[in-house]
């Protein structure tokens, strides 16, 4: 039977648990994304708190893909050397850091004289939303993700993780709520799927295979007409092909925007239900697809993790805000206080990044 706090192995990477911080965007990093002492420092607590692997929030791979304000960067060689001295801090307390790499697609931020990019046109009151990409488009992004992989590589980074969730680009692609393309990148799954698969192969070209690649995909979008979780699970079975490692579940988009349908599941949930949100799509990834999965949602509970994990619903858990609220609470749970983690879900934490100031938790008694 599987261990919440038995040692794995990824490719060649070893986790002292099956604990994993899930990536969330900090807002920490320079205007110019680069790396800092309050950057590092988070990681740092994450490491000393005992999480199994720290994901770091979305880097972006091109300037026009920026999705937030103080959003990391992995664009350039001068991001590299940044992100180096950062996870040098992180090995140094015996962490273990993958860099999660992302485009913004629709939802990147607004820049002068610059069309956002997207699988298909979207209009909206009267403005274009995003262009439809071309060809040439994609090409020149699939080698952005690969070069961005490569530079996390550089850096010392232990693993990467191509982002395909939340409603970013890559996960725009495969939806079809946002994806009315008629070439060889929209209709089928298969083919809206191109595009994330190119960049997996790309990426793993880049780094090598005995480096680590990961992928995090939505269960489903909770869209009417949108990813489903039979298309997550026809996606994930070509990513098995192209010899990714392991599959991160998340689920949502930014429609209704951050705070609005991005967390469906939420919606239906009292503070006081413990139950995570994606085990449904979970259990049928399992049933199907012979891959690691990472579990992320909802999960506040020991029990819960120990559950998912002996149950074979999950390899691994996924944990993003318990870990904003508490830094040290693998290590808590490790050492026999097993009380649930405090966190009330009410994503106050990215109200003082919306204000420049980093991600927090804002509860009294924090």
């Amino acid at each position: 039977m599987k261990e919440l706090f038995e040692s794995t192995v990824l490719n060649a990477m070893t986790l002292s648990n099956r604990f994993v911080r899930s990536a969330t965007w900090e807002g920490l990093a320079s205007p110019e994304g680069f790396g800092t002492e309050d950057l590092a420092k988070l990681w740092i607590e994450l490491a000393q708190g005992k999480v199994g692997l720290i994901i770091t929030g979305h880097a972006y791979v091109s300037p026009e893909g920026i999705a937030a304000p103080r959003q990391l960067g992995l664009s350039s060689d001068g991001h590299t050397r940044s992100l180096g001295k950062m996870i040098g801090k992180v090995h140094d307390v015996g962490g273990r850091i993958a860099v999660q790499i992302s485009h913004g697609g629709r939802y990147a931020l607004k820049l002068p004289n610059v069309l956002r990019l997207g699988p298909s046109m979207i209009q909206s009151k009267g403005e274009i939303q995003c262009k439809e990409m071309t060809e040439t488009d994609i090409r020149k992004l699939v080698s952005q993700f690969a070069e961005a992989a490569g530079r996390a590589k550089t850096a010392g980074s232990d693993a990467v993780q191509i982002h395909a969730g939340h409603g970013y680009l890559l996960s725009e692609f495969l939806s079809p709520f946002f994806n009315r393309r008629t070439d060889a990148y929209g209709g089928t799954v298969e083919k809206r799927a191109r595009f994330l698969l190119e960049v997996a192969q790309a990426v793993r070209q880049k780094v090598g295979n005995g480096f680590p690649l990961l992928v995090k995909l939505n269960s489903q979008d909770y869209l009417e007409g949108g990813f489903t979780a039979e298309d997550m699970l026809e996606v994930a079975s070509l990513l098995l092909q192209s010899t990714v490692d392991a599959i991160e579940m998340s689920g949502g988009n930014h429609v209704e925007g951050i705070f609005g349908e991005f967390f469906p599941a939420r919606k239906t949930k009292s503070i006081n239900d413990d139950t995570p949100y994606y085990l449904d799509e979970a259990k049928r990834f399992k049933e199907r697809i012979h891959i690691p999965l990472m579990l992320v949602g909802g999960i506040r509970t020991l029990e819960w993790a120990r559950k998912i994990v002996s149950q074979g619903i999950a390899d691994y858990i996924s944990l993003c805000r318990p870990l904003i609220r508490e830094p040290g609470l693998i290590r808590r749970w490790e050492s026999g206080y097993t009380a649930k983690s405090t966190c009330i879900s009410d994503n106050g934490c990215f109200n003082p990044a919306l204000k420049g100031e980093g991600i927090r938790c804002t509860v009294k008694g924090n």
